[in-house]
């Protein structure tokens, strides 16, 4: 314990005596890492999420695998029409039309276009091949000619996936269809750029056609993030900058702090973009967290400086004692908090392990900026200003005697003084409480939660020209076509299998498999509906005699085929029925895939579960995916991750806290004492978000971590002043009411302005930062407000088990008034 005072003594005293090296050397370093932030890539949407996800995995090996309705590995891009009837003459040729004016754009490198037109067109003209040959069939056909063409286009069954829900094969209507331009650029192509362009075409025609496609995607996942921050940035600048100014209230301490935190930021985020760590949406909560222990270390460090200066200390021996005693405190806060954002990388989720190791880091910048560079950089200040007579604006620490907080903090001693004990056990019984409760909230995983609303929050039309944003149309035209089109894959869930499908037995495997389906799944007549390679195969042989033939041989008591399957497959491929193989058999017949119609009213959880029982019933290696299953599985992990990080943070921590305490106070239970208010915190927390209905998601994931980080700052606070000031002067009450007065001055203004700040976030548009901003300011208030009211209590018992003093709990001590 010598040696730990003495390094923390000369840590102080060099602070204080190469206060000015000290200073230089922290503003080189920013300068240093300042490059860093202009390489920092940007990484937004759902697919960072699914990496290393086996039903991802399973998803991907899927989608190189089978050939889909329309395109292949190359990027694509879709028309979405929309009209009275888009099989009509002239829905047919603005469908057409289109197609041809980008396709005559050479930078678009369109290769190939499919839609229910070209197939209209070719049953017009078998030799039309191209946009333009196509354009012509249509306009020099009659109407009845057309018509019977769409009727005869209607007989392919891949002809009514690219049409909506209303399409009418007899009457040949339908009100909205799909146009696929395949792209083959040379290397990676800008697609958001291609289908910004592919819009601006779209728009000079005269029908109804809007340009949809990853570019369009990963743009509005992008701008959400940015225009949400354009929003949120000046708000909760202005209000942070507003309440440091009141916390200081002297604009030079104010302009040290504001300069502090700023540092705190690059030093964080160039070593970021140095590393070559994407900034995620994840990551949009550690400026959020390095903000408010940043903004607790600078109100700390200024306040009880000005305490010691208050009781007439010269300036360096002011900044020497404030040092001596919160390096301690910071120490214990920042090697907490790190263990505690470490612990994420306990997680499978990459975002997740990415945003433990940031924070953490940047916890570490903080440590050293708060305890070097602001002590060194406001004792070269308060010199400057003396030498020359510029005087002091306020020296006055928060929650001083005589001050209104300094008058109301200490009442909440009030609340448990008569009967500490018995409030203990009654805000752990809450806690444990609160923690039942909380443990059913439910987790999410969704495109939705990281793009905006289809409707704008009503404030948005408020805003001033530069940071109105731009008109978002994604999440209406997902919307849109999850309406209109059957082939969503919201309805439908895949297994994919790798076996030998030229085995006597693989059709026959797949139909048993298919037999009595889970209640999510979609039933007829005692089956589950899908389609697999048994629809090419049928549709086949409706059309041809010969092949039907060869179906009804291969199948000895007039089931599936269970013989010359390699024959059939190739009967297959040899036909206009090629493609529609290609959809659900590998070309060396070693997979399959199955898809699975499933009720649109389930729960995905429950999906997912049916889905997984009904993958092992296959032969062979198969695994359930799709979409419903993916997000599930990410779902799954982030709750995973949040409860396997809260209880290794909270394990580790409490060992940290033991060592530490003991280490430097030589009272390891007191580290205990320290985590007793933020398991209070995080109960209560877990139940308000089920009680507001917020999820678990990708960004609100997080919030567990941050309320640890945040309630283990406030309590050591609190506690080590108490120790300090219990030490001093043998009286409970009077270390209690001190340390609410004092510290809790300094925790208000963290706690106000850091809950203000981040509560900003509710203006974000994307709710993914809204709810984070919520619980933030949350969480932040809950850990003040256990700090302050929870801990005090504790404290007294646990001086009263320590010291074998059980008066200290006796009902009904209190003094007559609160000193």
């Amino acid at each position: 314990m010598g040696r730990i005072e003495r390094f923390l003594k000369d840590s102080a005293t060099t602070t204080i005596a190469r206060r000015r090296q000290i200073v230089v050397a922290c503003l080189l370093l920013t300068v240093l890492f300042a490059p860093g932030m202009t390489l920092l890539d940007s990484e937004a949407g759902s697919d960072q999420f699914a990496d290393d996800i086996p039903e991802s995995d399973a998803l991907d090996r899927v989608n190189e695998q089978f050939e889909p309705a329309f395109g292949g590995d190359d990027p694509t891009t879709q028309l979405i029409q929309r009209d009275t009837n888009v099989l009509d003459r002239r829905g047919l040729l603005d469908m057409l039309k289109t197609a041809e004016r980008i396709e005559t754009r050479d930078d678009l490198r369109a290769e190939e276009f499919n839609s229910p037109a070209s197939e209209v067109a070719q049953e017009l003209d078998p030799d039309a091949d191209t946009i333009e040959a196509q354009r012509a069939a249509i306009e020099g056909a009659t109407e009845a000619e057309i018509h019977q063409a769409v009727i005869d286009a209607g007989e392919d069954p891949a002809f009514s996936t690219l049409l909506s829900d209303d399409y009418n094969p007899e009457s040949g209507t339908a009100s909205a269809s799909l146009g696929v331009i395949t792209h083959e650029f040379p290397e990676e192509p800008d697609l958001t750029a291609v289908q910004t362009d592919a819009q601006t075409i779209a728009d000079r025609s005269s029908g109804d056609i809007t340009v949809f496609g990853s570019g369009i995607i990963d743009d509005e996942f992008e701008s959400v993030i940015f225009d949400s921050l354009a929003i949120v940035v000046p708000a909760a600048l202005i209000v942070i900058l507003g309440l440091l100014a009141y916390a200081y209230r002297d604009p030079f301490d104010f302009v040290l702090g504001a300069v502090a935190l700023l540092m705190t930021i690059i030093w964080t985020f160039g070593f970021t973009g140095y590393v070559g760590i994407a900034f995620s949406d994840v990551l949009i909560s550690v400026p959020v967290l390095l903000l408010a222990i940043g903004i607790d270390f600078g109100i700390h460090t200024v306040n009880r400086y000005r305490e010691e200066r208050v009781s007439g200390a010269d300036p360096e021996t002011a900044m020497e004692t404030s040092l001596r005693q919160l390096s301690v405190a910071y120490s214990i806060i920042a090697g907490t908090t790190i263990i505690g954002f470490l612990a994420n990388l306990t997680s499978s989720l990459d975002p997740l392990r990415e945003f433990g190791i940031v924070a953490a880091i940047g916890i570490v910048f903080t440590l050293v900026i708060f305890v070097g560079f602001l002590p060194a950089a406001k004792l070269v200040v308060d010199e400057w200003r003396l030498d020359r007579g510029v005087p002091v604006f306020s020296n006055r620490p928060m929650g001083s005697e005589g001050s209104i907080l300094g008058s109301i903090l200490p009442e909440l001693y009030r609340l448990s003084r008569p009967a500490p004990a018995v409030f203990v056990a009654l805000m752990l019984v809450l806690a444990g409480g609160a923690a039942v409760y909380g443990s059913g909230v439910d987790t999410t995983f969704e495109d939705e939660d990281f793009l905006p609303p289809s409707e704008e929050p009503p404030y948005v039309q408020y805003l001033p020209g530069p940071l109105e944003p731009e008109d978002y149309t994604v999440t209406a035209t997902i919307d849109f076509l999850e309406e209109t089109f059957e082939s969503s894959e919201d309805d439908t869930i895949t297994i994919y299998i790798e076996t030998r499908m030229a085995d006597d037995t693989a059709l026959r495997s797949l139909e048993r498999a298919e037999e009595n389906p889970p209640s999510t799944f979609v039933e007829a007549d005692g089956r589950a509906r899908t389609d697999s390679i048994a629809d090419p195969i049928d549709a086949y042989a409706d059309e041809d005699p010969e092949f039907a033939a060869l179906v009804n041989q291969s199948a000895l008591d007039g089931g599936m085929p269970d013989r010359d399957l390699d024959r059939i497959y190739s009967e297959l491929r040899n036909s206009d029925f090629d493609g529609f193989t290609d959809q659900y058999l590998t070309e060396d017949n070693r997979a399959t895939r199955v898809v699975y119609e499933v009720r649109s009213d389930a729960a995905d959880d429950a999906i997912t579960a049916d889905a997984r029982d009904v993958a092992d019933r296959y032969r062979g290696d198969a695994i359930a995916t799709g979409q419903i299953i993916v997000f599930q599985a990410v779902a799954d992990e982030i709750f995973d991750s949040a409860i396997i990080s809260l209880a290794t943070a909270i394990g580790l921590s409490a060992v940290f806290l033991v060592v530490l305490f003991g280490i430097f106070l030589g009272r390891p239970s007191l580290g205990i004492v320290t985590l007793v208010p933020v398991t209070v915190a995080i109960s209560v927390l877990t139940a308000s978000m089920r009680l507001a209905e917020i999820p678990f998601n990708a960004l609100t994931a997080t919030i567990l971590a941050i309320t640890i980080g945040l309630g283990v700052d406030y309590t050591v606070h609190v506690a080590h002043r108490f120790y300090d000031e219990y030490e001093e002067t043998g009286d409970v009450d009077h270390a209690v009411v001190t340390t609410l007065r004092g510290t809790g001055g300094a925790l208000t203004g963290t706690m106000a302005t850091t809950a203000l700040g981040t509560g900003v976030l509710v203006l974000a548009i994307t709710p993914l930062l809204g709810q984070f901003g919520l619980l933030t300011a949350v969480s932040i208030i809950l850990a003040y407000l256990a700090s302050l009211v929870v801990l005090p209590p504790a404290l007294v018992l646990w001086v009263s088990i320590i010291e074998r003093r059980p008066v200290l709990l006796a009902v009904g001590r209190i003094r007559e008034r609160v000193r």
